[in-house]
């Protein structure tokens, strides 16, 4: 449909004043909340994230496109009934214990919950045992541990063992991410995913919550 074509490229080229009167207009002329998230919003920040992958767009233009989605989800809020967003999973993100680094994080939160996932982000220098309190108080699918430094990469196997000893390992799956984090670290220490940018994280994490 045009309205949503229009939508994504608004999106992707990040025009923010345009994306909020294209969206204004879908829902004057009646064409659903939960569609123009959809089909428009969500759709558009999948190129987002592709482009970025290929390096076609840069962490700054992303960051401009996150944030004029989250400005039209909250038009598009009060019409999405309950549950209508179409949400797929709750996320726990969070950077582990002795590492301070967030902004990779904090990207990779964005693209996932422009995903339109539910997305819990505790911050940096996070225990293990905090992350299984919030797994057991937010019922979450998905636990995102990000490292930035090699001495911190040991902390991301304590917590997952933590969460196996918990005995909610079963529950969640595991992703893991950061600048030294490799697909054979992950295999190691038994996480579930690896990703190596924000795109290709929020592809996974709505596979993952499926």
């Amino acid at each position: 449909m045009s309205d949503f074509n229009a939508i994504k490229q608004a999106l992707v080229a990040c025009d923010q004043e345009k994306l909020i009167g294209l969206v204004n207009e879908g829902v004057s002329k009646g064409i659903s909340a939960s569609d123009i998230l959809n089909q428009g919003l969500i759709a558009g920040m999948d190129i987002v994230g592709e482009k970025m992958e290929n390096g076609d767009m840069f962490i700054p233009e992303v960051l401009m496109a996150a944030k004029s989605m989250g400005e039209c989800v909250e038009i598009l809020k009060p019409l999405l009934g309950g549950n209508e967003s179409a949400v797929s999973g709750s996320v726990i993100i969070g950077t582990v214990k002795g590492d301070l680094h967030d902004i990779g994080k904090n990207l990779v939160a964005m693209m996932m919950e422009s995903a339109g996932l539910i997305v819990h982000n505790l911050g940096v220098d996070i225990d293990p045992a905090d992350f299984v309190a919030v797994i057991k108080e937010k019922e979450a699918r998905i636990v995102c541990l990000s490292a930035l430094l090699t001495t911190t990469m040991p902390m991301m196997k304590q917590t997952v063992d933590a969460i196996t000893e918990a005995g909610i390992r079963d529950r969640v799956k595991i992703m893991v991410g950061g600048a030294p984090v490799t697909q054979a670290f992950a295999d190691e220490i038994g996480a579930d995913g690896f990703a190596a940018d924000a795109g290709s994280a929020a592809r996974l994490a709505k596979s993952l919550a499926v």
